[in-house]
């Protein structure tokens, strides 16, 4: 599974040297027609081909070749149920090869200076570390979720008390027996609750889920402690001892992709908002590099479908909306961007600034499809001078 600091070494790599370029391969499987493959072979030569092609034009032939042909060679290996993604550069020994979940918009293939993120950073932008903890009186399994994979972490078993075998004289037995039950599982929610808060504390995980029958939710809530139920996505009806591993994960999917679509909802009309007034919030392209490159941005929207011209100093890095041909943060030379998506989301993931992609927004498309709530405003700041 990919990690962040496995981003974040794709974001920051660089290859020396005008010989060198990247390559950057994403495959989206579909259902096959046939057990051979065939179209999803074709569909792969051709995008070789073409990044051939484009290569020559550019004069960068010799340094795809040899990672298009490894390309080529590995298209009979491709799992029908995993989608994956190749970051290359063979003038640095460099090839990094990542199995995700079949999420991505379709197979692409790109050769440039610095590797495509951005098929990457959007089924990963908002997938937080996720616990899973399904509970019963007796047991708890705790899991990891992300990527749409669930991984067993941890169980945590109370053993049943010892029930007499008659109830004594009048029922008196019985009763001490149903005490001793409740009293057992009471010991048992606070264990577990108190697990799930020693790992809030420690930043185990950044959101959880709780699977319970709704009996046990009663008696569970209250001994959850605040830094868990700030966290809490929500919960699913599930008995820790029957629940298939499938099914929690069914139910865990559900429930993330429900919190995705209501948080960005809420995150747009936030920012539309909070830039209206001048707070903490910015839309456009323009405003939304300057306060990158203020260091401003706590969360960054952009469309799915965003993309715009830039020019970028090949010195400082400075990104513009304005196509000038000399930065005007340090004099030097520009290079003209056809996408400034990918230094954008290269300098968000570099610096853990969180990414979300937006569709289906029309109040967002109005406001250019590019925003940024803020951590702070520079300009607003005492003791300090707004930058031009």
């Amino acid at each position: 599974m990919i990690t962040r600091d496995d981003i974040r070494e794709l974001a920051s790599f660089q290859p020396q040297g005008q010989e060198s370029c990247t390559l950057s391969f994403y495959y989206q499987p579909t259902t096959p027609q046939n057990r051979a493959h065939r179209a999803e072979a074709i569909l792969v030569k051709d995008l070789v081909r073409n990044a051939q092609r484009e290569a020559e034009k550019h004069g960068k032939n010799g340094c795809a070749r040899a990672d298009l042909e490894r390309i080529l060679e590995m298209i009979t290996g491709l799992s029908a149920g995993h989608a994956k993604a190749v970051f290359a550069c063979s003038s640095h020994n460099f090839w990094r090869e990542f199995e995700l979940p079949p999420l991505l918009s379709s197979t692409q293939l790109f050769v440039n200076q610095r590797f495509h993120l951005k098929p990457l950073a959007a089924l990963l932008g908002a997938q937080p570390r996720i616990c899973v903890a399904v509970i019963n009186r007796q047991r708890a399994r705790l899991f990891d979720f992300r990527l749409e994979e669930l991984r067993d972490k941890h169980d945590i078993v109370h053993s049943a008390p010892r029930r007499s075998k008659s109830d004594g004289f009048g029922g008196y037995d019985a009763g001490h027996a149903e005490r001793r039950v409740a009293d057992d599982a009471m010991r048992h929610f606070k264990d577990v609750a108190e697990r799930l808060k020693s790992e809030a504390e420690a930043n185990a995980w950044d959101r959880i889920i709780i699977g319970c029958q709704e009996n046990h939710w009663s008696e569970l809530e209250p001994h959850l402690h605040p830094y868990v139920k700030q966290r809490l996505l929500g919960r699913f009806s599930a008995d820790a001892t029957t629940a298939t591993n499938e099914q929690i994960r069914e139910e865990a999917s559900r429930i993330f992709k429900d919190s995705i679509e209501s948080r960005r909802h809420l995150l747009v009309g936030n920012v539309i908002s909070e830039a209206k007034s001048n707070s903490r919030g910015v839309t456009g392209l323009r405003r939304v590099l300057r306060s990158l490159e203020l260091g401003e941005v706590q969360t960054l929207l952009i469309g799915d479908n965003f993309k715009a011209r830039a020019v970028e100093c090949a010195s400082c890095g400075h990104l513009d909306s304005h196509l000038v041909s000399h930065c005007p943060a340090c004099g030097h030379a520009t290079r003209e961007l056809e996408d400034v998506c990918d230094p954008i989301i290269r300098n968000a993931i570099l610096r853990d600034i969180e990414l979300l992609y937006v569709k289906d927004e029309p109040a967002f498309d109005q406001v250019g499809n590019i925003a940024a709530l803020l951590r702070f405003r520079a300009d607003q700041r005492k003791g300090t001078v707004a930058v031009a």
